[in-house]
């Protein structure tokens, strides 16, 4: 099974920068689609941003959008999200996820998550 390594989370002041990075285990993995998911305490885990390989797109929330950057590597399949201007609000463990093929319903591949924790 493919695995999604992330990293770059950490402790940031408000209005301070951070980068996540997720790579696959297998360099050949080539997903359809690659996201960042986000859960803070008591609330559901939504999407931020996702990049879909064909046709080379990338889809934001309202929430980031203008802050955040989502770029892909495509030597290693790796897709990073760049945060800028961060708000106590973005405080969450952030996770990656892949939607392997453009048939399957769902994202079907999972990172382990990395805390993202912003201070006023």
């Amino acid at each position: 099974q493919v695995q999604l390594v992330e990293s770059g989370g950490g402790l940031v002041q408000a209005g301070g920068s951070l980068r996540l990075s997720c790579v696959p285990s297998e360099r050949t993995f080539s997903p359809y689609r690659m996201g960042w998911f986000r859960q803070a305490p008591g609330k559901e885990r939504e999407l931020v941003a996702h990049f879909t390989w064909s046709p080379g797109t990338a889809y934001y929330a309202d929430f980031v959008q203008g802050r955040f950057t989502i770029s892909r590597d495509n030597a290693k399949n790796a897709v990073y999200l760049q945060m800028n201007s961060l708000e106590p609000e973005d405080t969450a463990v952030y996770y990656c996820a892949a939607r392997s093929h453009i048939s399957s319903r769902d994202y079907d591949y999972w990172g382990q998550g990395t805390q993202v924790t912003v201070s006023s």
